[in-house]
Parts: structure tokens; C-alpha cells; sequence
């Protein structure tokens, strides 16, 4: 009987970005989205086999929506045991609702897999 080698993580950056869609919304309807994205935020670290090892927010320092790509508002560093699982986390986005909206129409979403880069000692 072999050993089958443990399956490695991946390393996988989770890239958000808020839209004009937000800024769009009265004041009184922010709350909302805010909800939302807690409950995104936790459903991400409570997917199964997901460690979140760090997370950045841009909002002090970049003003309103981002643009097409770079840079995003905020970012989630975790590693996942699978594909199926950033997928998982991605289609939180679609199915998180606010109000009769989901959160996709106030953030996007694009995850980046890859391998840890170890650093030469």
C-alpha cells in the first residue's frame, strides 16, 4: 500500500471591487449591502478546508468605484482545498441576497489561483 501525498492547498486571492451601483444607493440603503458583504466576508472563511490567511481594504486611501481591473477595494488571501471551493466562494456574490438584488449588482468579484511562492531562506 502506497502513501498518497497530501494535496496542497491553493493559494488564492480573492479580488472584490464596490460599484457605482453603491454609490448610486440612498444613504439609508448602504446598511444593506454592508450586511451582505459581512455575510459574504464570512461565508468565504466558512467554506469548508478554507483557512483565510489575510485581508486588505483599499477605502482609505482609494475613493469610489474601481475601475475595469486594477486596483480593487479589498482583497481576501486564503488558502482553499479546490477548485470547487473558490467557485463556491465566487458564486456567494450571485446568491447573496439585498433586498430584491443580489450582491453582484453593488461588487464584483475575481479570484486569482496559484501556488505559494516560498521565499529562499
Amino acid at each position: 500500500m502506497t502513501d498518497t501525498p497530501a494535496k496542497k492547498p491553493i493559494r488564492t486571492l480573492f479580488c472584490c471591487a464596490v460599484l457605482q451601483n453603491f454609490f448610486d444607493l440612498p444613504a439609508a440603503d448602504i446598511g444593506k449591502v454592508w450586511a451582505a458583504t459581512g455575510e459574504m466576508l464570512k461565508g468565504i472563511r466558512d467554506l469548508p478546508g478554507v483557512t483565510v490567511l489575510g485581508t486588505l481594504d483599499d477605502d482609505e486611501t482609494m475613493v469610489g468605484t474601481s475601475p475595469n481591473g486594477w486596483p480593487w477595494t479589498f482583497y481576501i488571501m486564503a488558502e482553499v482545498p479546490d477548485r470547487e471551493t473558490v467557485q463556491a466562494g465566487c458564486n456567494l456574490f450571485r446568491t447573496i441576497e439585498v433586498g430584491e438584488y443580489r450582491l453582484w449588482k453593488y461588487m464584483r468579484v475575481e479570484a486569482r489561483l496559484g501556488r505559494e511562492l516560498v521565499i529562499p531562506e
